[in-house]
């Protein structure tokens, strides 16, 4: 016996960090803490505010919808574009920049879903209150929280 209504988009909701924006549209909620699910849009030069991090215990998959995406994976660039997949598997050290010519739009899913709506709430507001660069020390709090390390600063050459 089903305990909630099936429909589409159970959880839509836009939130915005800083430029980018994600869209949600399944969360844990909706599919037994199995899978979140969230359009992530990166305006064309956008580079990701947060530092590189890893996922502790969940895997990240990203699907092209529009534009591309460089993804740096454990210090390797990977570019995804339209109708293209990525794994970023936990623990892999990770982050991205829109280095292309146009707005991105990527589809993610978190398997199992120990990330959600509340971790882009918590980032945002910390982004949100910040001057300049994110307060490090608030975002490792809120990444920590949220299943997710943050990844050493690369050594100095």
């Amino acid at each position: 016996m089903l305990l909630h209504t099936i429909r589409v988009n159970p959880s839509e909701e836009n939130i915005n960090i800083g430029p980018l924006g994600i869209r949600f549209l399944l969360t844990g909620d909706d599919s037994n803490g199995s899978a979140s699910v969230f359009e992530v849009l990166v305006p064309v030069g956008q580079k990701l505010a947060a530092p590189a991090h890893k996922n502790d215990a969940y895997e990240e998959i990203l699907y092209g919808i529009k534009g591309v995406l460089t993804w740096a994976v454990e210090g390797t660039p990977i570019a995804v574009g339209l109708g293209q997949a990525l794994c970023i598997p936990r623990g892999a050290v990770h982050r991205f920049d829109n280095l292309g010519s146009e707005d991105v739009k990527q589809l993610a899913f978190i398997t199992p879903a120990i990330m959600g709506r509340p971790y882009f709430r918590e980032a945002a507001e910390v982004i949100a209150a910040a001057a300049g660069p994110p307060d490090r020390a608030k975002m490792m709090d809120v990444f920590r929280r949220h299943g997710m390390t943050v990844a050493a600063p690369p050594p100095a050459k």
